[in-house]
């Protein structure tokens, strides 16, 4: 079933310039790149993207963090696309991860993990929602 998802190249890879190489992985997994914008994210706009978050003991670190530089949000479209992304990012935490995954490749830390991937198919149309308009997308 053809589907659309949102990756996010956080902070820390953009830093390390892997924005390409990212991209490369995720379309070699046969996902096709539909929307794609640099931003930079604002701590009302990290409290309200991960608005599940908020409170939690990790959240501040998640806000620092991903208002420390810019974002590269995505919209990535292909038949399963959000298990197929979410199998190229590989395990939220890196040292977990399977070799050759984003995430084992290009993460710091669980919290600096390079990347993040819409987990439903309800999250990928609010977080694409988020970040792209109607006009943003192929």
């Amino acid at each position: 079933m053809t589907e659309r998802t949102l990756c996010v190249v956080k902070p820390n890879a953009v830093k390390d310039n892997h924005i390409g190489a990212i991209i490369k992985m995720l379309e070699e997994e046969g996902l096709k790149v539909v929307g794609l914008k640099m931003t930079k994210l604002t701590a009302d706009k990290v409290e309200a993207f991960y608005a599940e978050h908020v409170g939690k003991p990790f959240f501040e670190g998640l806000k620092e963090f991903m208002t420390s530089g810019s974002v590269v949000g995505m919209v990535l479209e292909g038949d399963n696309a959000i298990a197929r992304c979410r199998k190229v990012m590989g395990a939220t935490n890196p040292e977990k991860a399977d070799e050759g995954t984003i995430r084992k490749l290009y993460a710091a830390s669980m919290t600096e993990n390079a990347v993040h991937g819409s987990d439903s198919p309800e999250s990928a149309a609010r977080e694409i929602a988020f970040y792209f308009d109607n006009f943003s997308i192929i």
